[in-house]
């Protein structure tokens, strides 16, 4: 255990600045000899000395001392930096649910970017899981994502408000609908592709549910992309609220979306740690970042044919 104050440090780094014991009892309005006893007790604890005394009062720093005095004087100010809140801000941890970031995340790190390139963000792509945690321990500064398996801990804000949709082969049945859009009843007649995402899938399943609507899951797939991919090559009709742009799967299969009619909204949220503030970078992000969301347009964007 150090036996070295910050005081005796303190006193040490004086002595040197000043050029003596009395200018530096003088400059810290202390006595002399208090110092000097402070002086001598961490001379002691180091087991060499950091001055050389003159006579006549005058001193100058041991080869030792001068870089020994030269380190304390560094960190001393570092601790000073460290209490006035000077020193370098960490970066802003970023997180964005999965299916959000390939249609969201890139562009938005682009506008904040150019309207805050002063601040560091490092983004991280996770599951719902995973933001829970990371936001109740505060291992996450802010997270874009959907308002689903966050606890009370998590404040929430509403960044835009989405309609689910369905998605199918270009050739399937209900592909002629694709302009009006359908309901919850029509979309129950035909086998569902889900993603099976922790609170995404319940969510999924309660449309029908609340409605009291037989429905019927033909397959599960573990990413988004899959799931428009299964749609795609008709498996059945795919569900989401995460719509990406184009109008085929990775594997090139062409689709049609179906928008729902009677399914309401689902918000994106920006979520942060009730009663945990937020360092000033992460505040001035958290309020760069709705000015990036709009209200999802009525037109298609599917973009290419």
């Amino acid at each position: 255990m150090l036996n070295v104050t910050l005081r005796q440090i303190e006193y040490a780094t004086a002595t040197a600045r000043f050029g003596g014991v009395t200018a530096a009892a003088e400059a810290l309005n202390i006595s002399q000899p208090a110092l000097s006893v402070a002086l001598a007790q961490l001379e002691q604890t180091l087991g060499q000395p950091l001055f050389l005394r003159r006579p006549g009062g005058r001193i100058t720093p041991t080869a030792f001392g001068r870089g020994w005095l030269a380190e304390a004087q560094d960190q001393l100010d570092a601790l000073t930096r460290l209490m006035s809140g000077e020193t370098p801000a960490a970066p802003v941890r970023l997180a964005c649910f999965e299916d959000l970031a390939a249609t969201h995340l890139a562009p938005l790190l682009r506008s904040l970017q150019e309207k805050a390139p002063d601040i560091a963000i490092a983004p991280e792509i996770l599951p719902f899981e995973a933001i829970s945690d990371g936001l109740r321990q505060a291992r996450i500064d802010l997270a874009i994502t959907w308002d689903l398996g966050l606890d009370a801990s998590a404040e929430r804000s509403v960044l835009q408000q989405v309609a689910p949709h369905a998605v199918a082969a270009a050739n399937h049945p209900l592909a002629a609908q694709a302009r009006r859009g359908i309901t919850l009843a029509a979309l129950s007649a035909h086998p569902l592709i889900l993603a099976d995402q922790g609170p995404s899938l319940a969510h999924m399943r309660a449309l029908f549910t609340a409605r009291d609507l037989p429905f019927t899951v033909a397959h599960r797939t573990a990413t988004l992309d899959l799931m428009r991919s299964f749609a795609a090559n008709g498996f059945g009709i795919g569900l989401s609220y995460t719509r990406p742009a184009g109008r085929r799967s990775h594997d090139g299969a062409r689709l049609v979306t179906l928008p729902l009619l009677d399914a309401g909204t689902e918000p994106i949220i920006l979520a942060r740690t009730a009663g945990n503030p937020l360092p000033p970078p992460a505040d001035r992000i958290a309020r760069l970042i709705p000015d990036f969301f709009t209200p999802s347009p009525d037109s298609d964007q599917d973009g290419d044919a």
